[in-house]
């Protein structure tokens, strides 16, 4: 565990709420209270530089801090980690009108921000369109994707223009002048964290609340890059899982299921140090990283390969109680099923295909 103040918060807010309240967040949502706990902890502003209010700490320490928020309670990890999406933006251009106005108040927690982007890469289909008007831009189409609805304080909401700009304003996270939440998604795993389908009709934003503006080719290479690195919270459920998968064998005394636990525990081991060493070298040596694309998303599908074998082990492990909704080991298997989707691009769905194919 990396030493550092911010993964014990981490790891002292789960123990003391997310871990007692998982199964009763799984069924009844997420509570604002509990992503304000999450701010009081200093954990929105992980990535965000000191000069903000941020800690301004590494990847690293925000890989153990989602990890352990993960494992203990996934909807609300789910929650909070659209708001680390916003403040990265931001902070990439700290003197941008937009970041002076919202990154210190996204940093410390006063203001928490969901985001609207997975439409872009469905491009060059616009679901989202952006048009530039005198004062800043106007936003109109349906984003089938916005997480956090009703939590949220503002939306950051990406359009692309005419000229292949994609653009992401700035926008109360509520109903009328501009967004309107159609259906709430019903999912089989992390309904709790609350996501729509939100309607964008004459949304305007003004310059000084435009987050970026690049050319969409420049911005779906870099979130191919993004994507093709392994979630940590793959590892932060398939952590929690092991320990229940091992606890069950204990409890029931058989050993087969702590034998399970220990064979898949090095597995899984061996696979986040390799996930997470492709990550950073790649990340040290953008742009020119496209040797290591392949293997991180065969890192990627590994994972998630391996996170589905785990919460399937420890279902089986706990039998027929494990079918009951309320029982973690299920909610295990759900948020395992959940991540095979979460940000995946077309390479990665290629990746984890091929893998589960080549395995049969």
């Amino acid at each position: 565990m990396t030493d550092h103040p911010l993964v014990a918060a981490a790891a002292e807010l789960a123990v003391r709420l997310l871990e007692q309240s998982a199964a009763e967040v799984d069924e009844n949502g997420v509570p604002r209270s509990h992503l304000d706990a999450v701010a009081r902890a200093g954990l929105l502003g992980v990535l965000a530089p000191t000069s903000a209010g941020g800690a301004g700490a590494e990847a690293a320490v925000l890989r153990e801090v989602t990890e352990i928020l993960a494992g203990a309670d996934a909807a609300t990890w789910f929650v909070q980690a659209q708001h680390h999406s916003p403040v990265r933006m931001l902070a990439a251009s700290p003197d941008a009108p937009a970041a002076r106005r919202y990154l210190p108040k996204l940093a410390g927690g006063e203001l928490i921000a969901g985001i609207a982007f997975s439409h872009v890469r469905r491009f060059p289909e616009r679901t989202v369109t952006a048009t530039r008007t005198a004062t800043g831009w106007r936003f109109d189409g349906t984003a089938p994707w916005y997480t956090g609805w009703g939590l949220n304080d503002v939306a950051f909401v990406a359009g692309v223009s005419p000229d292949e700009q994609v653009v992401f304003g700035i926008t109360p996270a509520r109903e009328g002048a501009g967004l309107i939440a159609k259906a709430e998604l019903r999912t089989s795993a992390l309904d709790a964290a609350r996501t729509v389908v939100l309607h964008i009709g004459d949304l305007h934003v003004d310059d000084a609340d435009v987050a970026l503006t690049q050319p969409v080719a420049d911005w779906l290479a870099a979130d191919s890059e993004t994507s093709a690195n392994a979630n940590p919270a793959i590892f932060g459920v398939g952590r929690s899982a092991l320990s229940l998968l091992r606890e069950t064998g204990v409890r029931r005394g058989e050993p087969e299921a702590v034998r399970a636990a220990d064979v898949l525990s090095a597995r899984f081991d061996d696979v986040r140090a390799r996930a997470y060493a492709l990550a950073d070298n790649a990340a040290d040596t953008a742009p020119d990283n496209g040797p290591d694309v392949e293997a991180r998303l065969a890192a990627r599908a590994e994972a998630l390969d391996l996170l589905i074998t785990i919460t399937s082990a420890a279902v089986a492990a706990n039998s027929g109680p494990a079918m009951g909704r309320t029982h973690p080991a299920q909610r295990k298997a759900r948020e395992a099923l959940f991540l095979l989707v979460q940000a995946q691009t077309a390479a990665a769905r290629a990746a984890t295909l091929t893998r589960l194919a080549d395995k049969a």
